[in-house]
């Protein structure tokens, strides 16, 4: 008896990530649940350079200044709360010195640049299609950074308006990196302040606009319908019922593994594994010769992996 229905992930992709790949993810928080999987796996990845970004308008936002070298300065950062901070990034860039935040903010838009010219594959998850606007300037913005609400106007993005943008940050991305694969996804966290109704609203809009602009080397993975079809169980989330459980996330991942990580690349993965599970290894007597001769072992495992991937870290 099937007690579960399952997603077809179609045939694996031909542009597989390997240990030689650059992985670059923009995006919501579920970015930055497979960017911590790429991390734990010693795979190259950059993660979010302006933090988590919710909706494609954020994105695209920064790809652009990216991709112009844009160079912010004072007018592009405001004081609130006690710390200064800009529309375009997420809150964590926030800094109780203006300058320093300037310098931050330049610095993370010169290593996207360089970043999206020599990534391998990009991933793309987006969260939302609800924007905030800003009043005043009528710009949409990344983040509100807890600035009263009346200072901004909610919108839902149309389908066309997304597929405009989408559009954009693959003509952006190919502007200078022409032979990168870009993944894109949908995030399943559902953003209950939404509301439910509204919030299965934005994620069909997403889906339909990313579905219209896909093409030979643009590609959807299915992290949303995995979420909600094949793990359509409460116990896959955590206490507040909206994100994924760390079981969905390793479900999902292996999901992702199948399809986007190259056959060649899993015993490597596995031999990062053990060292991982040997480093969180907690003796009973640290001084114990049986302890002493295990981390010997564990350094010559290191070692190996190093030889073969001079970059990876542990």
């Amino acid at each position: 008896m099937n007690l579960q229905t399952k997603i077809s992930l179609g045939k694996q992709s031909e542009d597989q990530i390997d240990y030689n790949s650059n992985v670059l993810l923009f995006g919501s928080c579920f970015s930055e649940n497979i960017g911590k999987k790429l991390d734990y796996f010693k795979f190259k990845n950059s993660q979010n350079p302006f933090g988590i970004l919710f909706h494609p308008k954020a994105i695209e936002t920064l790809i652009s200044n990216a991709v112009d070298s844009k160079h912010f300065s004072e007018e592009d950062v405001f004081f609130h709360n006690e710390q200064w901070a800009c529309f375009d990034a997420h809150s964590k860039l926030s800094h109780t010195s203006k300058d320093t935040l300037i310098n931050q903010l330049n610095e993370q838009i010169d290593l996207t640049n360089s970043k999206l010219k020599s990534a391998s594959h990009i991933i793309i998850t987006l969260g939302t299609a609800w924007v905030y606007r800003e009043i005043s300037t009528n710009n949409i913005v990344a983040n509100c950074h807890k600035v009263p609400q009346k200072q901004f106007k909610r919108e839902l993005l149309s389908v066309e308006e997304i597929t405009a943008s989408l559009k954009q940050i693959l003509s952006l991305i190919r502007s200078v990196n022409y032979t990168a694969s870009v993944i894109f996804t949908v995030s399943p966290i559902r953003h209950t302040k939404d509301g439910f109704v509204a919030n299965t609203q934005s994620k069909a809009h997403l889906i339909t606009a990313i579905h219209q602009v896909i093409s030979n080397q643009s590609f959807y993975f299915p992290s949303f319908e995995i979420m909600m079809d094949e793990l359509r169980d409460y116990r896959f989330y955590q206490e507040d019922m909206v994100h994924p459980s760390q079981l969905a996330i390793n479900y999902i991942w292996d999901k992702f593994k199948m399809v986007w990580i190259s056959d060649q690349s899993f015993k490597t993965m596995e031999e990062v594994e053990v060292v991982q599970k040997g480093l969180q290894h907690k003796p009973f007597n640290i001084k114990s010769e049986a302890h002493q001769k295990f981390l010997q072992n564990l350094e010559v495992k290191i070692s190996r992996l190093q030889i073969q991937f001079p970059y990876i870290v542990f």
